[in-house]
């Protein structure tokens, strides 16, 4: 059982996002600690981009703070490598093609390992072209997640059977943000994903009530949670995070 995988293995699983340097990196390893003691199984962490596409206003305006305030690529690496040293739950970064590319891909991997990152999300790596990632992320250990997104109807047995990690099913279309209510046939999706693989699937994008937690817990074998939690970085910037660890605490309990 890969690291990963370890975060779904104490009942339904709840998945914290942040982005690194929003107010600033201080605040974020602050901001994670919370959220692993409010009960966070898996942190995603975001490395920011300043054109983030598959992100709505809210974690938008977390990467143009984050960068405003000289975040990099490399200091994320130091900060991830200090962090490491008191929290043990799995790590993983949603960043974008580009910022990998970047920083070489290789490299970028090989540094994932040093640091102790279990995994790497890119939103806007479609399915088939993982390729340009797969071998370097093998190579240093690193799994690549999969997205599966309402559209990927006639793809998903294909994508769920080279899952690794866990799958991130994507639950409506569009950016990411907090929703009232979400529409899409979950079930289904679930479902055909059930049939192709045993790896832990997770649901994020417009999660941000205890309620909806605990309905989409029903589902899947885990939430994602990010905007909501940016929302309070948003807020209460240094103050956030005793905050994020209450919100935290509420999540986890509705779906325990």
């Amino acid at each position: 059982m890969s690291n990963i995988q370890k975060a779904f293995s104490n009942g339904k699983a709840f998945i914290a996002f942040l982005t690194c340097g929003d107010p600033d990196l201080e605040t974020t390893a602050a901001a994670v600690r919370a959220a692993v003691n409010g009960g966070a199984d898996l942190i995603e962490l975001g490395i920011p981009f300043s054109d983030p596409t598959a992100e709505g206003p809210v974690i938008q305006g977390a990467n143009l703070r984050a960068l405003r305030g000289g975040v990099t690529t490399d200091k994320i690496f130091a900060f991830v490598k200090e962090l490491r040293k008191d929290v043990s739950v799995p790590l993983v970064f949603m960043t974008y093609a580009n910022v990998v590319f970047s920083y070489g891909t290789e490299r970028f991997a090989a540094a994932c390992r040093e640091i102790g990152i279990d995994g790497l999300i890119l939103p806007d790596v479609p399915y088939e072209e993982k390729g340009d990632f797969l071998p370097a992320c093998r190579q240093y250990g690193i799994e690549l997640i999969s997205l599966i997104a309402p559209t990927s109807e006639n793809r998903i047995a294909k994508i769920a059977k080279d899952a690794e990690g866990f799958l991130y099913i994507v639950s409506s279309l569009g950016v990411t943000g907090m929703r009232s209510e979400i529409q899409t046939d979950l079930s289904a999706i679930v479902a055909a994903v059930r049939q192709n693989t045993t790896i832990p699937c997770a649901i994020g994008f417009g999660i941000s009530t205890p309620a909806q937690a605990k309905k989409m817990a029903g589902l899947a074998d885990g939430v994602i949670v990010g905007s909501a939690i940016v929302k309070l970085l948003e807020k209460h910037g240094k103050e956030a995070p005793p905050y994020i660890a209450d919100y935290v605490r509420s999540m986890k309990d509705a779906i325990r």
